[in-house]
């Protein structure tokens, strides 16, 4: 017997919306270099993105019965995060169950396995991320967790931590850290943007990054100093 879990602690909606501001890869570099998926988990279109709840899901390999349990149970606005093994040889996802999604709210969904229908699945609109496109079929036999917390894709994942993803990865954020995370990476933003102004000024790598004594300390020299 598996028991499901449907009522999970979600962060704020304005909490959840400021971080959607900011890209995947600013919040990873902002909460300390934490939270980001591996690489190897990536969107079907990159020009979609998406921020919600994290919604997890175990399935086991090549078997999609619980993620449509998931998309049952599912609210507006969450990420369903599917872990089926990483197995690469299954699309477990398609557009059928990709309507299913969209016509409930469902914000985006993130698998390490595969998904198929990709052309149909673009046209929908609805962020897919996945650890491969395969065409190979699933069954609908075992029963697993929902709304667990799930290591996925190398990083630990609790049920209404929230989900960013767009065409460079996929970040997750502690629910409770989510201001201090979205404050972060404003600040961030802001100073790398202050960054690229003094670069067209004619500022340089060196000189902005403050990396003149750090070089000197490890034993750099140039022909330039030589010249000198």
């Amino acid at each position: 017997m598996v028991h499901v879990t449907t009522k999970i602690e979600r962060a704020d909606a304005a909490d959840i919306a400021r971080l959607g501001e900011f890209s995947a890869a600013t919040i990873h570099e902002a909460q300390g270099r934490r939270g980001a998926l591996n690489s190897n988990i990536t969107p079907i279109d990159r020009d979609t993105s998406f921020v919600g709840s994290a919604f997890t899901v175990v399935c086991a390999p090549r078997d999609n019965l619980m993620l449509q349990v998931a998309i049952h149970y599912a609210q507006p606005g969450d990420v369903l995060i599917v872990s089926a093994g990483e197995f690469a040889e299954a699309g477990m996802f398609g557009d059928v169950l990709g309507n299913a999604c969209k016509a409930k709210g469902i914000a985006a969904l993130v698998t390490d396995a595969g998904v198929r229908d990709t052309q149909e699945l673009r046209e929908l609109g609805l962020p897919v991320f996945s650890g491969s496109v395969s065409i190979k079929g699933t069954v609908k036999e075992t029963l697993g967790a929902l709304n667990q917390p799930v290591v996925f894709a190398g990083e630990l994942i609790r049920p209404g931590d929230i989900v960013k993803g767009d065409a460079d990865g996929v970040v997750v954020v502690r629910r409770e850290e989510a201001r201090e995370a979205a404050e972060l990476s404003a600040a961030r933003d802001a100073h790398e943007a202050e960054l690229i102004t003094k670069y067209w000024a004619g500022g340089t790598t060196i000189e902005l990054c403050n990396l003149t004594e750090v070089l000197k300390a490890k034993g750099l020299t140039s022909d330039i100093e030589d010249a000198s």
